[in-house]
């Protein structure tokens, strides 16, 4: 890039704004875009940069995240001999929501393009909707956390609901660039599945989906704002990759407190932005 010095000075305070929001997102599962898009749409980015940088950070701090995790759960198979029983639901429920995330997503960007259009044309109200309702769900799901049964394989139902959550949860995220992952893992942590491998399940589905959605915006919305990525993505990397020691080390419950408070005032100021 040309005046490369001017560039770092100008951007590298983002460095550590994608630190911050790829912990986030593979601590809890949720997409960074629950860190971006607040703080871009306060600096008066663009609706459709702030979209589309979002998801391009997110390839970067999702994928670093998901990596991470599919290493912790090698760790875990070969302390054991074998698949850790509480988490031989993952290969089956990314099985489900993979495919289902990544073809709403599509859809979404390519058959429902008016609609995407008008969704970010008010970003700022819907994601300040789907965060308050994202903070309550995640508010509801603590008392839950302390169960001593853990639920270890799905049921019928539990496709139905899936495949539907991530259906809808992808065109959520087409429009949003947090949906998803958030989803997801709340419902999975309803239904008392293992925490850990519910966030690891939630950060590998988001890093598919991320990078389904960014093609879209390398070819036809070109709205990526690549001085902050530059910044941002290196940043998620790191995030991405100290975000499992954050959930192993800190306490469940506090940690899903701290983010549904912080998801529940960026949505309530995401209303009156």
């Amino acid at each position: 890039m040309p005046d490369s010095f001017q560039v770092i000075s100008d951007y590298f305070a983002f460095l550590f704004i994608g630190i911050t929001g790829a912990i986030f997102a593979n601590s809890t599962g949720a997409g960074g875009g629950v860190v971006f898009v607040p703080f871009f749409n306060q600096l008066k980015i663009d609706n459709s940069a702030i979209i589309a940088t979002s998801f391009a950070i997110q390839c970067c701090g999702m994928t670093a995240g998901a990596i991470t995790w599919h290493k912790y759960r090698l760790q875990l198979k070969t302390e054991n001999g074998k698949e850790h029983s509480q988490w031989q639901f993952l290969n089956r429920g990314l099985a489900i929501t993979v495919p289902c995330s990544i073809f709403g997503i599509l859809v979404a960007q390519f058959l429902l393009g008016s609609y995407t259009e008008q969704a970010q044309t008010s970003l700022h109200l819907g994601f300040g909707i789907f965060s308050i309702l994202l903070a309550i769900a995640i508010y509801a799901s603590i008392p839950l956390l302390s169960r001593t049964k853990v639920t270890l394989s799905f049921v019928k139902t539990d496709f139905v609901i899936l495949s539907a959550l991530a259906f809808f949860g992808g065109i959520i995220t087409a429009w949003l660039s947090v949906g998803v992952g958030e989803l997801v893992a709340v419902y999975l942590i309803l239904r008392g599945f293992n925490i850990a491998c519910s966030i690891a399940l939630a950060v590998i589905l988001s890093a598919f989906s991320v990078w389904s959605a960014i093609y879209y915006h390398l070819t036809v919305s070109h709205a990526i704002y690549w001085e902050v990525l530059l910044f941002a993505g290196a940043g998620a990397i790191v995030g991405g990759i100290i975000a499992k020691r954050v959930v192993l080390y800190f306490p469940v419950v506090k940690l899903k407190v701290f983010f549904a408070t912080w998801v529940l005032i960026m949505g309530i100021a995401g209303l009156f932005t």
